[in-house]
């Protein structure tokens, strides 16, 4: 499906009106955005067979901000009109007075991160349908223990045009494309499941080619054949290994979170106060880059019209950096760094991570596994638990193993790893030199939005994390 480009000002707006209201609302304030957004996006689910659902949905709407100190004044719409606009005009400029002077506006760029063609234009809905249909039956061709195929095709193109008091506009479009695969397998009555996906800010055409979704449906079945033989986990406390990619997620939920600007504005973050400090093992260094091309959290600009960065946020075990949106990088007496993100027009800005993901080591990673003595490898992760202001996290692991005296034994199932934030910084004892990142499957959950993102992490070695598990 092909739509002309959104250009809210030529078919909805006048610029020069839409100017003028718009400095009307920030009067006083010290900042402030129209926000204008065009969205529309496409999941295509096939289940044990049959299609289980078939969606499309399409939205538009604006959103108009006011900002003065801590306070903001938001009111959003989807009828982009000079009525809507002025209505919400009024709205946002009660909530913050006056007395404010407005900051300095974001630095342009003519960076772009991804393409900007539809990846829904790649293939009509019969192609996307074959194609699910062929991941069906080769994923039962493997293997005849395969009982049930879940396969989705999902994809999304959003707009964005971003006003300014001072006249300046920014322009953003982001394409994403998904695919995921999950098989169920049987064994003696016994029922495993395994799953991968990936995608990112490109269309869905390469994640149809055979030669993409063969290993994906490989591996996912690979993951199941692995937990049907898996042992209960054992409980206590011990050394774990993570693998590389994926297992970042534990950093960003116990980590990044807590390295969020607003967060360690009020004080609530487990890292609060300690810029500058060591709070995590030598050898450590953690960034937020949003400039990495064609990845799920990369954004040419953040949803305040500011460039995307490339961030260090601990640095050989210092603390040197926090991720910040404007309202709370100027409460800080710090630069913004591309970090304010919002889910859509009806939401308000707030600081959130684009790819997190931890530099590689000098460690072989063979060396790291044969140096645990008695532990768990953890390669894959399920959901989490994060309590921001104490780091405390709880996660559960989608495959893993027992270690004993350096060698990988038996799968365990049923395993969690417990433990702190800030403690498991300080307690990793390796690195692995093969930093990746994770196949572009994050989504990031905060204050009710979510965001796509990335991770990534080498392999790492974390000393005296609590494991969870049922074995005696």
């Amino acid at each position: 499906m092909t739509e002309t480009p959104f250009r809210p000002f030529e078919s909805h707006l006048d610029a020069a009106a839409s100017l003028r209201i718009l400095r009307d609302a920030t009067a006083g304030a010290e900042d402030g955005e129209l926000f204008l957004e065009r969205r529309r996006s496409e999941a295509i689910v096939l289940d044990d067979g049959r299609i289980k659902t078939a969606s499309y949905d399409a939205s538009e709407g604006f959103g108009l901000r006011a900002v003065r100190g801590e306070v903001a004044g938001y009111a959003h719409s989807t009828e982009i009109s000079e009525k809507a606009l002025r209505r919400a005009s009024e709205t946002a400029r009660l909530a913050v007075g006056g007395g404010g002077t407005l900051a300095d506006a974001p630095k342009g760029t003519n960076l772009r991160l991804y393409g900007d063609a539809d990846p829904m234009a790649d293939a009509g809905f019969a192609v996307k349908i074959d194609t699910l249909r062929e991941i069906d039956a080769y994923a039962r061709a493997l293997d005849p223990r395969v009982v049930q195929v879940s396969a989705t095709l999902s994809a999304s193109y959003q707009e964005i045009e971003i006003l300014r008091p001072e006249g300046l506009r920014f322009t953003d479009i982001r394409p994403m494309a998904r695919l995921n695969v999950s098989v169920i397998v049987e064994e003696n009555g016994r029922r495993e499941q395994g799953g991968m996906g990936g995608g990112g800010r490109f269309g869905l055409a390469g994640l149809m080619e055979p030669a993409h979704w063969k290993p994906m449906v490989a591996e996912a079945l690979r993951i199941a054949c692995v937990n049907l033989r898996a042992e209960a986990a054992p409980a206590g406390v011990m050394d774990v290994v993570l693998g590389p990619g994926w297992p970042g997620i534990l950093l960003h939920e116990a980590i990044g979170h807590g390295l969020e600007g607003d967060f360690n504005r009020k004080k609530t973050s487990a890292f609060a106060g300690l810029m500058g400090q060591r709070i995590a093992a030598p050898g450590v260094t953690v960034l937020d880059d949003g400039t990495i091309p064609d990845r799920r959290g990369s954004i040419s600009v953040d949803d305040e019209g500011t460039p995307s960065g490339k961030n260090v946020l601990i640095e050989d075990g210092i603390l040197v950096g926090y991720m910040q949106d404007r309202q709370n990088a100027r409460l800080m007496g710090v630069a913004p760094t591309g970090n304010g993100r919002r889910e859509s027009f009806a939401h308000i800005p707030m600081p959130r991570m684009t790819n997190t993901y931890m530099l590689a080591g000098q460690d072989d990673p063979k060396d790291i596994l044969a140096s645990l003595k008695d532990g768990i490898y953890a390669v894959g992760f399920g959901g989490g638990q994060v309590d921001i202001t104490n780091g405390k996290f709880v996660f559960s692991c989608t495959e893993a193993y027992r270690v004993r005296d350096g060698k990988v034994g038996a799968p365990v199932k049923g395993a969690t790893l417990i433990g702190d934030g800030a403690i498991a910084l300080r307690q990793i004892r390796a690195i692995g030199s093969d930093l990746q990142l994770d196949p572009g499957i994050g989504n990031c959950g905060k204050a009710g939005q979510w965001v796509p993102v990335g991770v990534g992490q080498p392999t790492l070695m974390i000393g005296g994390l609590t494991v969870g598990g049922s074995a005696a």
